[in-house]
């Protein structure tokens, strides 16, 4: 389990936005649910962004006119018999508020709107929506979400990021195909922002420390690595000539269970095994660690294990407490680390 006002902790360390001023309710607000929290990080920073000017873009716009514009589109003017009518199809670029990130924004609010949170906060929401009138709406299940952003448009990044939550982890369809919300965001992407927000508390509270999220090399004895997978490290921590990769696992159950026996998940301590082995063959003092987000589970892991020289240790970190508790625990494997 994990307290609703920590999702807005992880996600301020994981959006540095969310430190300015406007934001700073959310950190002392309680909240009902994770939709809750999540409306009032999205209308926040909609608010903002509305008084620097919502973003636009030139989108194409094709219609009669008589008055010449753009392109002629000679063929539709014919088709729609225009120059009876003394007009012409033009073809021209429309500087216009109804840009695809936009688009988002209004869907995403739209759906929060369906959600169960307190009437002031959907008050909020429906103020906002007055400013997109001129805004369209999107198919819940074919946005895309790959975007570019640059220095016009870098105020968006944290607020595309939470529509993502918001439609990836809070939407799912009942089994008459309509559309229901659910309370939580889901493993996957809860486990996205849980190794987000270690990383960026460690690079913000650790500066000693270089943290860094990066690719482990295979150690090969001929140098051939072709089709061999990327090893992608969630946070590796690096002080003196010391090394500690952290692989952070966010899961319903901590453990394995097999004929009443709790065992660790197989496939995560292989995997930290491999990381660190292909690591210290190449910087020597290297240790692991597989650190889950603790569980309602009655058996919890908190080994140490000495394997061919490394030390590899399986912990679980308490996100249903407060932050301030969070935060030691952090603090604690930190502080080891560089003893």
């Amino acid at each position: 389990m994990i307290r609703v006002q920590n999702i807005y902790y992880m996600l301020a360390y994981a959006f540095h936005i969310l430190r300015e001023q406007g934001y700073e309710s959310c950190g002392t607000e309680e909240f009902e649910n994770t939709a809750d929290l999540l409306s009032a990080i999205l209308a926040k920073g909609v608010a903002m962004q509305i008084k620097r000017g919502l973003g636009r873009t030139y989108i194409e716009e094709t219609e009669p006119l008589s008055c010449l514009r753009g392109k002629i589109d000679v063929t539709e003017s014919i088709k729609q018999q225009a120059i009876m009518k003394q007009q012409l199809v033009c073809t021209y670029d429309e500087f216009s508020v109804d840009s695809y990130m936009n688009r988002i924004l209004k869907t995403t609010m739209e759906v929060l709107l369906r959600y169960d949170m307190p009437k002031a906060r959907k008050k909020e929401l429906r103020n906002l929506l007055l400013y997109f009138k001129e805004v369209g709406t999107l198919d819940l299940y074919s946005i895309n979400w790959k975007f570019r952003f640059n220095r016009n448009n870098q105020n968006y990044q944290m607020l595309m990021s939470v529509c993502y939550l918001v439609i990836k982890g809070l939407l799912q369809t009942s089994a008459d195909g309509s559309v229901k919300l659910m309370k939580f965001l889901d493993e996957q992407r809860m486990c996205r922002l849980y190794e987000k927000f270690i990383l960026e508390y460690y690079r913000k509270h650790y500066p000693q420390i270089k943290t860094s999220a990066s690719q482990i090399g295979w150690a090969l004895d001929d140098g051939i690595g072709a089709m061999l997978p990327i090893m992608q490290s969630d946070i590796m921590l690096t002080y003196g000539d010391k090394t500690l990769i952290i692989d952070a696992k966010y899961y319903g159950h901590t453990t394995q269970v097999q004929y009443d026996v709790n065992t660790l998940h197989s496939n995560n301590l292989y995997q930290i095994f491999t990381y660190v082995k292909n690591k210290a063959a190449a910087d020597g003092k290297v240790s692991g660690m597989l650190l889950y987000a603790r569980t309602d589970e009655e058996i919890q892991p908190d080994n140490t294990y000495m394997m061919s020289g490394n030390r590899i240790s399986v912990k679980t970190l308490d996100l249903n407490c407060d932050f301030s508790e969070i935060t030691r625990q952090l603090n604690a494997i930190a502080d080891a680390f560089i003893a």
